[in-house]
C-alpha cells in the first residue's frame, strides 16, 4: 500500500532545515544574557531539537534519520557555495565584500565542528527518545523530550567545543559548554508546554504513533525509512 504524504511532515522538516542553516549565520554575533556571552544561534538551534523530538516522536526514528541527514546536506551546501562566493572578485562598486566574507568565511576547523556536532547530537537525541518511547509504551513524553535533547545537546557541544576552539584553556572551555547546554536546554523545558501541545496535535491531524520496535538504530542507513 502506497504511503500517505504527510504536509505538517513536509512543513517540519522543511523548518528543520531552515532552523539549522539560520543558526549557523546566527552564531556569527555574540550576545549577552545576564552576563553570560553566548552565540546568537542559541535562540534558534534549540527549535531544531524541539522539532527533531516532535518528528522522532511522531514519525519514528528512521523518519527523524532522514530529515537530519537531508538538512546536515543542505547545511553542507551552504556553506560550500558561501565559501565559492568569498572566492569570487566582488564588483567594484559594491562595498558589502567585508562584511560578507565575515559571514560566510568559515574555518575549515569550525565548519566541520560544526557539521559532525550537529550530525552526531541530533541523531543521538532522536535514537534516545525513540528507545525511551518504545520502554515507557508511550507515557512521559515530557521527561522523554528534556532527557534526549539533554544527551544530543550535550553530544553536540563535546564535538563542537574543543574542536572550534582548540588551544583555550579546558577550564574555560567547560564554562563555555555548561552555559551552551544548560541555556539550550532551559529553553526547551519553558517551551515544552507548547511542544507537547504540537505533538497530541499532530498525531490527532496524523493519525499517526510510530514506535520503533525491531528497527535498526544504524545512523546511516538513510534509506530504511518504511
Amino acid at each position: 500500500m502506497k504511503e500517505k504524504f504527510s504536509a505538517t511532515f513536509l512543513l517540519m522538516a522543511v523548518l528543520f532545515v531552515v532552523c539549522l542553516i539560520s543558526s549557523n549565520l546566527f552564531a556569527t554575533k555574540i550576545i549577552c544574557l545576564w552576563g553570560i556571552n553566548l552565540p546568537g544561534a542559541v535562540i534558534i538551534f534549540p527549535v531544531s531539537y524541539i522539532l527533531n523530538d516532535c518528528m522522532a516522536e511522531v514519525w519514528g526514528y528512521r523518519k527523524a534519520r532522514l530529515v537530519i541527514w537531508t538538512a546536515f546536506a543542505m547545511n553542507a551546501l551552504v556553506v560550500l557555495l558561501g565559501q565559492v562566493l568569498v572566492w569570487l572578485p566582488a564588483a567594484a562598486f559594491w562595498d558589502g565584500t567585508e562584511h560578507f566574507n565575515y559571514m560566510f568565511r568559515m574555518a575549515p576547523r569550525v565548519v566541520t565542528a560544526s557539521l559532525l556536532a550537529f550530525l552526531a547530537g541530533s541523531t543521538l537525541n532522536a535514537l534516545v527518545l525513540s528507545k525511551m518511547k518504545v520502554r515507557d509504551e508511550g507515557r512521559r513524553f515530557g521527561i522523554r523530550a528534556i532527557l534526549s535533547s539533554l544527551a544530543g545537546e550535550g553530544m553536540d557541544s563535546l564535538i563542537f567545543m574543543p574542536i572550534a576552539f582548540w588551544g583555550t584553556p579546558v577550564s574555560l572551555l567547560a564554562t563555555m559548554m555548561l552555559a551552551q547546554v544548560t541555556f539550550k536546554v532551559c529553553y526547551e523545558i519553558v517551551v515544552l508546554p507548547l511542544t507537547s501541545l504540537v505533538v497530541r496535535y499532530v498525531k490527532r491531524l496524523e493519525q499517526v504513533d510510530v514506535f520503533d520496535r525491531g528497527i535498526s538504530y544504524n545512523p546511516f542507513k538513510i534509506t530504511d525509512i518504511e
